[in-house]
């Protein structure tokens, strides 16, 4: 009796928004999204940079403080595409990604950057140094991409595993996997390079909508050996408001920061803070809908959580 009347007053409390009850709603959501990016990854694929397709890595140095802005118009204008700028070092010193041209190699490409470099005859820019990556790095980097997705995906899968219970380590890693397949949709769909750095804002993802799904999941797993007689769907609603508060000022701080990245950072971070943009905002979704609704699909009930108790142990309630 006076486990029902605590439910009915935290119920009342608490359970403000019932998350679970459009969770059909939400899933299919998820599931048209999903293969719509992977129709598009199958179809166009990524927009790999230079750093995974190769081409010609130039570093130069000027006697004054380089214009990063002027140097990507003139290379951009000579017809090489998609060049990164980058100050390396000081600011007079710039390293120059450049994708790989046809009929373009050797000295004759030296030749042709470095008059675009010493356009300006008061700014005379002085070669360093100028490698050509071949398209095997490119494919060794791909590959070694994958591995890490894949070695990070296992480890989440043990991890939640031996925490909570096989149920939620499946729910964790299908919502994680749906933020992974997000964001690769999102750069498949607008063609928008994919560098290593959107790899790494990939990787961090994965482990900062874990670490909000895990949030839940402790708060689940905490009420339905506390909350004895509600429904677990019931439980799961009031443990997602419960972590509501929580989960939305971490995210949108979160969010801020990285607006201001993706806005003032420049050009060569801002693929990096998109990517990070738009999964704080679907792990976020992800988190509240995609992961526990799995868990509640899965058949997950309160005697899996329950913990056994120990032989010989004496019962000392009255």
């Amino acid at each position: 009796m006076k486990e029902n009347m605590k439910l009915n007053q935290t119920s009342s409390r608490l359970y403000k928004i019932d998350f679970l009850g459009k969770r059909r709603i939400a899933v299919w959501a998820s599931i048209i999204l999903s293969v719509a990016a992977l129709v598009s990854l199958f179809v166009q694929g990524l927009n790999f940079a230079i750093d995974f397709t190769g081409g010609t890595v130039v570093e130069v140095a000027y006697p004054v403080p380089a214009d990063l802005n002027q140097i990507r118009k003139d290379l951009e204008e000579a017809g090489f595409k998609s060049s990164m700028v980058q100050h390396f070092g000081t600011t007079r010193e710039v390293l120059i990604r450049l994708a790989p041209q046809e009929g373009l190699k050797g000295e004759e490409l030296k030749n042709r950057i470095m008059g675009i470099m010493n356009k300006d005859p008061a700014k005379p820019a002085e070669l360093h140094r100028i490698e050509f990556v071949g398209p095997q790095v490119g494919e060794d980097l791909v590959e070694d991409a994958g591995l890490a997705l894949l070695l990070a995906t296992l480890s989440i899968l043990i991890y939640v595993a031996f925490r909570f219970e096989y149920r939620f380590a499946l729910g964790a890693i299908l919502a994680t996997l749906h933020d992974v397949i997000m964001i690769l949709g999102f750069f498949s769909v607008l063609q928008l390079e994919f560098d290593l750095s959107v790899l790494a804002a990939v990787l961090t993802i994965m482990g900062y909508s874990l670490n909000d799904t895990i949030v839940v999941f402790d708060r689940i797993r905490e009420n339905l050996r506390k909350l004895r007689r509600g429904e677990v769907i019931e439980v799961m609603n009031i443990s997602i408001n419960e972590t509501l508060g929580r989960t939305l000022m971490t995210s949108f701080l979160t969010l801020l920061t990285v607006i201001a990245m993706a806005i003032w950072g420049g050009p060569i971070i801002h693929h990096f803070a998109l990517a990070l943009i738009v999964g704080i905002v679907v792990g976020t979704y992800s988190s509240i809908y995609v992961a526990s609704a799995l868990v509640l699909k899965l058949g997950v009930s309160r005697a899996d959580l329950l913990v056994p108790e120990k032989e010989g142990a004496v019962d000392n309630r009255p």
